[in-house]
């Protein structure tokens, strides 16, 4: 009876080691996985950014339809300028006193125009696929959206470009994503979305940590 009892608590034991050691190993895959994953997503991120960021410096507004934007992208352009100080003699102060009064002004002269393709994305078309989620058992694209917000009777330009990790880690462990998605640190992604911008405040900046790259 007692060499039962050794050999139940010896097969106890050693089921109790294979599930401690199961979720370690289970824990430590998931964040190589999730942090594999969150590269590749905050890439196309970067990309949406920039590109947003480039409609804004030219149309003064950003923009909600993908489409819209690749075409914006394929056939805009940043106008080049240079900004210069001179001294202006001040021709309505001299017709009021006759006197002549010099007057330091900055001028900006147009030097030519550059395309925004090339100066963003040089001889590369993966602004063309940017909005969808670069992960090979993901078929889904970013939600996008841009709009404005009232800043103290000020109407001001914002945007969001984001995916749910529910998205991005849709075929791991259930548990192991809710927690996930519960995160709070200076160190990982907070919330349940990799996201840059928002549309409830005047920020361009993404949420994840500089472990990942700048994220403004």
């Amino acid at each position: 009876m007692r060499l039962v009892i050794q050999l139940l608590l010896w097969v106890a034991i050693v089921f109790l080691g294979y599930l401690v050691f199961e979720s370690i190993y289970s824990t430590t895959r998931f964040n190589e996985i999730k942090q594999e994953r969150y590269a590749k997503v905050i890439e196309n991120l970067k990309d949406l950014r920039i590109a947003q960021l480039a409609h804004k410096e030219v149309t003064g507004q950003f923009q909600d339809d993908f489409d819209d934007l690749v075409a914006f992208i394929d056939t805009a352009e940043f106008t080049l300028t240079q900004r210069r100080d001179t001294v202006l003699l001040d021709e309505e102060y001299l017709k009021t006193y006759g006197v002549d009064n010099w007057v330091e002004v900055t001028v900006i002269d147009t030097l030519g125009f550059r395309s925004v393709r090339d100066s963003l994305f040089g001889n590369s078309n993966r602004y063309k696929t940017m909005i969808k989620v670069p992960l090979e058992h993901v078929d889904a694209e970013f939600e996008m959206d841009a709009g404005t917000i009232n800043r103290n009777g000020t109407q001001i330009p914002v945007f969001e470009v984001r995916v749910a990790k529910d998205v991005i880690l849709s075929d791991q462990d259930w548990a192991l994503v809710q927690q996930e998605k519960q995160v709070v640190s200076v160190d990982d992604v907070n919330g349940p979305y990799l996201r840059v911008g928002s549309m409830d405040e005047v920020v361009t900046a993404g949420n994840w940590p500089e472990t990942y790259g700048k994220n403004e």
